[in-house]
């Protein structure tokens, strides 16, 4: 290492802390230091330049899930980012632990990769989409950051299609790196529209490079999420299928080792039912059914997985897995020892941990190369743009009926609404869908900043407008309620004992964005939730103006487009009617209305749509 390069780093971890003591804080699980530090230094020496039986130690780091997190800070809230579980995010704080590894064995032997979701997410990200967009010229806070950590190859991941096509290339256009999915492919052809793999080769002194292949995979679900930006452009195959493709042309074209940067989850469940014939979170099934991967980065499910390893059926070879928590809470390192037999290079042992970035600073080449922009949106996002009478909370959203959940479904409501006149449905009664998403969202008293109703909706979902059945609204519904628990009596309850159920497709628990709760405008719409029920038979007392809901009543439902493309597999959706379809965030529509209507008075639209029964009795959730 050249002087130069150990000052930076120093710089980085602060005088007092050698590298190797904040690895040992920093590290949270799996193979440990034991393994991967010093020792993995000692067997790169090997046994003889050029000879079988020399070992060396390749170590691949890994970040995924970013989501336009550079700085420890939470725009929503205008404060220093923090959590119950103390932990920190962005790319400047993974930053200083890869720069850290790479010290620790020697950069020249380090392959640095990400999982994918890049460029969605926050403030940060949605203002260079959308406010002061980087196809018009501005650089994307993502790519500047990105760019000085140094990454070799990132994997596109579902999240990176959200702004649509020409958004991606002009953030593919500004990286120093390659963007890689071998599973997006154009509609027509076939052929991959990204780069799916790269070569990256690790010269030895002395001794025959070590040439890194790695290959970019997608989960398939795009086509359903994203489909009014990719319909017609590009489709998803699965990902074990074009792996099967993939692995062995990087084989042919002398890749000694294959790393997968796979945006996919690993415990093999899909979201959306049977409406793609591919798995949503298939790593662990390439690692099981694809020869010749050797590691697998995994991203997409916000799941922290220090290490797993899956044996390939064909070869009866170890492969091993590393998923590091979302927003840059963890850094993945991955240890892959190898050795040359019969003249190539083979892995004989791999093994992986995590780092947790609450330990260090952040890197400060990071953030001044972020800092103008950082500066820009914070100015965007805390400037008012109006007043409320009342404070609204959603911190109870996911058990009882708030006010704030009611804004979202009466603002896309009456956006729906109004865009039916003069259609054959403006008579259609209408009603509104919304999932509690962000429980910590709050719009307070008083002065209202772009902030304040931009964190109701964390998502950058566009509004839709369908039509269903009241039959089809019962079934709906009935969906929504299989995430809670099956208790009986009448508390009172935590939230945690009737929230969250576990069901076939989320077999760790139904996630808060796939519960969502319905309303009408002017207090139309009233039912009852019974957790005392079975799954399926929960929905009481379902009313429209005061009468029960006919089976063959049509309505205009407002939702929102990951919702009618498929996602959490929700019935009827996909199929039903498109009514409305405008392409606006509804993000952006909260924003717009609060904007123009300078006072946001909750007594205005709050009202009784829902509430929790047990055999027909209110009962008692506390937080």
């Amino acid at each position: 290492m050249s002087n130069d390069v150990r000052h930076e780093t120093d710089e980085i971890l602060g005088s007092g802390t050698t590298r190797r003591q904040l690895l040992a804080m920093a590290a949270v699980g799996g193979a440990g230091l034991a393994t991967v530090g010093t020792a993995g230094s000692a067997r790169a020496a090997g046994t003889g330049a050029g000879t079988d039986g020399e070992t060396v130690t390749l170590t691949v780091i890994g970040t995924t899930d970013l989501h336009g997190n550079v700085y420890n800070w939470d725009y929503f809230k205008n404060a220093e980012y923090t959590d119950s579980k103390g932990n920190d995010i962005g790319v400047a704080k993974a930053s200083t632990i890869i720069k850290a590894i790479r010290a620790e064995v020697g950069a020249a032997s380090c392959i640095t990769l990400d999982a994918g979701d890049t460029i969605q997410g926050t403030p940060l990200a949605y203002y260079y989409a959308k406010i002061d967009p980087i196809t018009a010229g501005a650089t994307h806070p993502m790519a500047a950051a990105m760019n000085q950590v140094g990454y070799d190859a990132a994997a596109l991941g579902n999240h990176e299609y959200n702004y649509g096509l020409d958004t991606l290339r002009a953030f593919e256009s500004q990286l120093n790196f390659p963007l890689l999915s071998a599973n997006s492919v154009d509609w027509n052809t076939g052929a991959p529209v990204f780069k799916p793999w790269v070569i990256k080769t690790i010269k030895l002194e002395d001794r025959k490079p070590i040439k890194v292949g790695i290959l970019g995979l997608v989960t398939p679900g795009v086509a359903i999420w994203d489909k009014a930006n990719v319909e017609g452009k590009v489709k998803f195959p699965g990902i074990i299928e074009q792996a099967k493709v993939f692995v062995p042309r990087l084989k042919a074209a002398g890749a000694d080792v294959v790393i997968v940067s796979c945006h996919s989850g690993t415990n093999g469940s899909s979201s959306w039912g049977d409406a793609l014939p591919y798995v949503e979170n298939a790593s662990a099934l390439l690692a099981e059914q694809v020869p010749d991967i050797d590691a697998i980065l995994v991203g997409h499910a916000h799941v922290e997985i220090p290490e797993k390893l899956v044996t390939n059926k064909q070869t009866g070879k170890q492969v091993v897995l590393s998923e590091p928590y979302y927003w840059g809470m963890r850094v993945t390192r991955m240890s892959l020892d190898l050795q040359k037999i019969r003249g190539q290079w083979q892995v004989v042992h791999s093994s992986s941990m995590l780092y947790n970035s609450n330990v260090v600073h952040e890197d400060t080449t990071v953030t001044e190369a972020v800092a103008a922009a950082h500066q820009k949106v914070l100015t965007y996002v805390n400037g008012v743009i109006g007043t409320c009478t009342e404070a609204m909370s959603a911190a109870t959203s996911r058990y009882q009926d708030t006010a704030a959940m009611d804004f979202i479904n009466f603002v896309q409501g009456d956006a729906v609404k109004a865009a039916l006149v003069g259609t054959p449905q403006e008579g259609l009664p209408v009603l509104s869908i919304a999932a509690p998403f962000n429980k910590f969202a709050a719009i307070p008293q008083g002065d209202v900043t772009v902030r304040d109703v931009a964190g109701l909706y964390i998502y950058d979902n566009t509004l839709l407008g369908i039509v269903l059945t009241g039959a089809e609204i019962k079934d709906y519904l009935e969906k929504s309620a299989t995430y809670f628990k099956q208790v009986s009596g009448t508390g009172p309850f935590t939230a945690d004992q009737v929230t969250n159920a576990a069901t076939p497709t989320a077999p760790n628990g139904t996630p808060d964005y796939n519960y969502d709760i319905m309303g009408g405008l002017d207090a139309a719409l009233t039912y009852k939730i019974d957790i005392a029920q079975a799954p399926g038979s929960r929905i009481l007392d379902l009313s429209y103006a005061g009468s029960p809901v006919g089976a063959d009543a049509q309505f205009v439902v407002a939702i929102n487009n990951y919702r009618q493309s498929g996602g959490g597999g929700f019935p009827h959706v996909v199929t039903a009617p498109v009514v409305y379809n405008r392409q606006i965030e509804i993000r952006q529509l909260l924003i717009d209305w609060a904007s123009a209507h300078k006072v946001i008075d909750p007594p205005s639209f709050s009202h009784l749509d829902w509430k929790l029964v047990s055999n027909g009795v209110d009962i008692q959730v506390t937080g």
